[in-house]
């Protein structure tokens, strides 16, 4: 049984791009490192969101699980991120992990920060 929090609705859902893309990055990384989901104060817009890889988890990290996958959401980031699903695209400007934030009132153009 986990110590960590846990939340009856996901504050977060993950695509099955974005499973896919996080299991190919985690097969080169140690063996126990999830993928952390969080929001900094700054960008274009007044937040932004931010990836790591960790080893690490915080007590009031919420996990989710998608196909084998692990992600960790910042506690500090579930009020800003609630109802937001991750995924993965791959297109011609590029390939990143987008974040579809209901909560955003605007986001950047390149979908990387947003304000409330």
């Amino acid at each position: 049984m986990s110590d960590h929090q846990t939340t009856s609705v996901d504050p977060l859902s993950i695509t099955a791009s974005a499973a896919k893309r996080i299991a190919k990055i985690l097969a080169d990384e140690p063996a126990g490192t999830l993928m952390r989901v969080g929001v900094n104060g700054g960008g274009c817009q007044g937040f932004s969101y931010d990836f790591e890889m960790t080893q690490e988890r915080r007590d009031d990290d919420v996990a989710i699980t998608r196909d084998g996958v692990t992600v960790l959401v910042d506690g500090a980031a579930i009020d800003l991120i609630a109802g937001s699903e991750l995924d993965f695209v791959d297109n011609l400007i590029g390939q990143s992990f987008q974040v579809k934030n209901p909560n955003a009132a605007s986001t950047c153009g390149c979908g990387t920060s947003f304000s409330i």
